[in-house]
């Protein structure tokens, strides 16, 4: 499929996404989200595909926000189903049952947080700079970050940056939790580090992939007796697919499983 604000790529089992509007900092406007959506849908179907890097164009940014120019005109009436929109995208991103890495180069703001904080995987480098500074446009982070950045860094933390719509560098956020590693060096070094960790995971048997991040997200708000009792049985389906039989074999053979999503 053609994309007017996308790049999509492969290499083997790895996929890239590239938002691609580097002259206006990958703003995501409602074509864009759109055309994620599209993307990702494509993606989650294909079964050749077991792992996906997200990043943005141009070395300056992941992705600055949304689009000021659409959302200047945004009214109480339409203003729901703008965020609402957005959301559902990135909640798709979110459960896609593939492991998705946020590429994060130069700055990730508004929006553009937000759908870094959707990807399963953070990875950023020295230049980047995240933050919700949507407070400055008197409205709140509106595609899930008043959600997902108290669940990620804890409620003061967040509401510290939602406050004060500050940036936090790299180093920051890897302290506070908000990316998961942060890589030295430029674009091609983090690109580099994320295509290394992305074809690692797509060598994991991708039935338990899907099962870990199920199990996380669905456990993460449920009191722990119904956690546990939902990794049990999720536990239990993976024991009676191929790849558990595959697996436990090659171990007690000592060879390499060879996986095949059954």
């Amino acid at each position: 499929m053609a994309y007017q604000m996308l790049l999509l790529t492969m290499d083997r089992q790895v996929a890239t996404v590239t938002l691609n509007r580097p002259k206006v900092l990958n703003a995501l406007s409602v074509a864009m989200i759109h055309e994620l959506d599209e993307a990702f849908t494509t993606l989650a179907g294909d079964a050749a595909v077991r792992a996906i890097l997200l990043h943005g164009a141009g070395g300056k940014a992941f992705a600055a926000g949304a689009d000021i120019g659409e959302l200047a005109a945004v009214d109480a009436a339409s203003g729901e189903q703008f965020a609402g929109q957005a959301q559902r995208v990135f909640r798709h991103i979110e459960t896609l049952g593939k492991p998705v890495i946020a590429c994060i180069d130069g700055f990730a703001l508004g929006g553009g947080c937000e759908l870094a904080m959707a990807c399963t995987l953070r990875l950023a480098n020295d230049a980047a700079r995240l933050g919700q500074p949507e407070i400055k446009l008197g409205i709140l982070p509106g595609y899930g970050g008043s959600q997902r950045l108290p669940r990620l860094v804890g409620r003061g933390a967040a509401l510290k940056m939602m406050l004060t719509g500050a940036m936090v560098d790299a180093a920051e956020a890897l302290r506070i939790g908000l990316v998961d590693e942060v890589v030295a060096g430029d674009s091609d070094a983090l690109m580099t580090r994320a295509r290394e960790l992305a074809t690692l995971l797509a060598g994991m048997p991708p039935l338990a992939v899907a099962a870990v991040m199920e199990a996380v997200d669905r456990g993460a708000d449920l009191p722990l007796d119904q956690a546990l009792a939902l990794e049990a049985a999720i536990f239990g389906k993976l024991c009676g697919t191929e790849d558990k039989r595959e697996g436990t074999q090659a171990f007690l053979e000592k060879r390499k499983a060879v996986w095949v999503g059954r």
